[in-house]
């Protein structure tokens, strides 16, 4: 992390970031377009971060360590149990979303990650979702969106670092929906296909890239 920003061998929290986008543009072109432009980079440096991610990710380390290297030590590292699990969190700050912070968990003695995604940050107001037509791209995690639409259901992403969401939301007019919300690094991108009734919630097709 001591090298200078934009230098060949630099790979910082910008990078990273546009590591994230590199999956979002799959589904949300225009938004990422708009982020590297705030970045201050082109497409051509978001798929250069995203190959030597892809090489950094290979190295033997342990669980955070790829992390560790790019973003520094946490802002934050806590214990966490889920269910019957105890686990280690630790979470970073990214510029380009300050109310979000990048988590990752693993297990409290290191080994590989469990997750890495990003979640609200401690203390963020967190999005209003009432109905089908709150979820709105790049507006809610996938906790958020979980816990707004009781019962939800985990589904198989449709590629590495994507989430889906099958849940029961209903519009403004009070029509109950079925509906698989996909995220991407834990940030919503898109519903597939447009509400369905319940029970009709469609399938996303795989996405091997």
């Amino acid at each position: 992390m001591g090298l200078p920003a934009g230098s060949p061998a630099a790979f910082g929290a910008l990078e990273f970031q546009l590591v994230l986008l590199r999956r979002m543009a799959d589904f949300q072109p225009g938004r990422v377009d708009a982020a590297l432009r705030e970045l201050g980079v082109d497409r051509a440096a978001m798929r250069e971060a995203h190959r030597r991610w892809q090489a950094m990710l290979h190295a033997p380390r342990g669980a955070s360590a790829p992390y560790r290297a790019v973003l520094g030590p946490p802002e934050r590292t806590e214990q966490r149990r889920l269910g019957d699990l105890v686990c280690r969190a630790r979470s970073w700050t990214l510029p380009l979303w300050t109310d979000l912070r990048f988590e990752v968990l693993s297990a409290p003695g290191g080994g590989p990650a469990w997750n890495a995604w990003l979640v609200r940050a401690p203390g963020a107001p967190g999005p209003r979702l009432r109905t089908v037509e709150d979820l709105v791209p790049w507006s809610c995690t996938v906790d958020e969106a979980a816990r707004a639409f009781q019962p939800a259901q985990p589904r198989e992403g449709s590629a590495p670092n994507r989430q889906r969401l099958a849940c029961t939301a209903p519009d403004r007019a009070g029509t109950p929906h079925a509906v698989v919300a996909e995220f991407t690094w834990g940030l919503l991108q898109r519903l597939p296909v447009g509400p369905q009734p319940p029970g009709d919630a469609p399938t996303a097709p795989s996405d091997s890239r």
